[in-house]
């Protein structure tokens, strides 16, 4: 009542003597509530005394904790046009199981016998080593002949060198012996042409000495020219030997120079060859991959290239397929201010999406719906939303996951932190502190090792 009336009701009307008035204005109602106030009071300040566990929420989606269990694409390593689809989208496939075939684009694979011409090509170019490596032998053999007869050529010579020496020496001696008998037949002949001056011998005497000495004189020059002649062939035999070294020298590395141009082309041949082999492997390699098929157990997701005789780079994703076989994991983010906060092996509460839960983040023991996870790594570098990213990994000490669960859904974390008294969990919040900063026992024993 505001009192504005000229006409007040609280001095004409009066309440007592009504039943209901008496009820409720009755002091045992004033002291009913009084006692309400004062127990209330009591129980909050108890309320206040609780221990509260400091937590830091974030949000993230079911992951795998593997990566090579995570959903993945399909891609042809070369290039193709789709020929035949052998599974439909939500189809289980084993691993090696065909999904698809393709053929070729490239016209330098059209051939339907391009790995048989290769082999062909192979076989041929393989004759042609074998060949040179006949040549080569043979080249060897002719080698290792010629050395031999140029051996015994060179013996030849000089033997015959050391006969004419020999001859040389004889003939040498032949002359002196002339030379001996010329001085003979001189001092013979100067005798008898004395003699006969004196008287003492006949005209005939001094003639015959004469033609004895002149017989000398021509068997002397005789000699002479023999000794020449023998010098000679000394000189011929030596010029042999130079001969018969170089002829032969110049047929044995002719030979060489001839084994050589066939061991180039024998090598040629081999890198030939082994060229060949390595696109003979290619060729048979690409031919397996015109039916791709299924890297691992899964289900086909999405078709991402559709239709018959659709072409495609190589590379390009053809289809989505994800692993049947996967343990489950949650990836979720927390600001950098609480990433001191978060170390492996930390207990993480978890809220799956779709997955009723009463959830009481201070006390985790009474929340309803909510399951276990445990820190296995944390992201060293900040992530494009501003946040760390953490992966969660089931707790094998909490009841399992839902089996319900896939990939990709979105879940709620809440990682416990300290037990603190719920007055100075109200104070850090009003006042905007970080929850408190610590370390696990485990990770205090380690720095005091360090």
């Amino acid at each position: 009542m505001l009192n504005i009336s000229k006409n007040p009701l609280n001095k004409t009307v009066h309440l007592t003597g009504f039943k209901s008035t008496d009820k409720v204005f009755h002091q045992r109602h004033y002291k009913h509530f009084n006692r309400f106030l004062l127990g209330s009071a009591i129980f909050g300040l108890i309320v206040l005394f609780l221990p509260w566990t400091q937590n830091i929420r974030g949000n993230g989606y079911l992951t795998t904790l593997k990566p090579d269990q995570r959903p993945q694409t399909i891609q042809s390593p070369i290039p193709g046009r789709i020929e035949k689809w052998y599974v439909q989208e939500g189809d289980y496939v084993k691993k090696g199981d065909t999904i698809l075939f393709i053929s070729e684009v490239k016209n330098e694979y059209f051939d339907p016998n391009l790995v048989e011409r290769t082999g062909d090509q192979i076989k041929a170019k393989s004759a042609s080593v074998s060949s040179y490596e006949g040549k080569v032998k043979a080249l060897r053999n002719q080698m290792a002949s010629l050395s031999n007869e140029r051996k015994l050529k060179l013996e030849q010579a000089k033997n015959k060198l050391m006969q004419s020496n020999l001859k040389v020496q004889s003939d040498s001696i032949d002359l002196e012996a002339a030379k001996t008998n010329i001085s003979i037949a001189q001092k013979q002949y100067d005798r008898i042409a004395q003699l006969q001056s004196e008287g003492l011998k006949a005209v005939t005497d001094v003639e015959e000495k004469r033609l004895k000495l002149q017989e000398t004189q021509a068997k002397l020059i005789s000699q002479e020219n023999k000794l020449l002649a023998a010098k000679n062939e000394v000189i011929n035999a030596q010029v042999e030997i130079s001969r018969v070294q170089n002829e032969y020298n110049n047929k044995i590395s002719k030979a060489e120079s001839d084994m050589f141009t066939a061991q180039s082309s024998q090598f040629d041949s081999e890198a030939q060859v082994t060229k060949l082999e390595n696109e003979f492997a290619n060729y048979e390699i690409r031919n397996k991959m015109y039916y791709i098929q299924a890297p691992q157990n899964g289900f086909i997701n999405k078709a991402l290239q559709g239709g018959i005789g659709q072409t495609f780079k190589e590379g390009e994703a053809l289809l989505g397929i994800m692993p049947s076989d996967i343990d489950m994991a949650v990836e979720t983010f927390v600001e950098p201010l609480d990433l001191p906060l978060i170390h492996l092996g930390e207990k993480v509460r978890i809220q799956f999406d779709g997955w009723p839960a009463i959830v009481f983040s201070g006390w985790p023991n009474v929340s309803y719906g909510t399951y276990g996870g445990e820190v296995v790594a944390v992201e060293r570098f900040i992530s494009d939303n501003g946040k760390y990213r953490v992966l969660l990994a089931p707790d094998p000490e909490d009841h399992d996951w839902p089996k319900d669960i896939r990939a990709g859904s979105g879940a709620y974390t809440i990682a416990l932190l300290e037990d603190v008294p719920i007055w100075y969990e109200l104070w850090r919040q009003l006042n905007g502190f970080p929850p408190n900063y610590y370390q696990p026992e485990g990770e205090t024993m380690k720095t005091a090792k360090k």
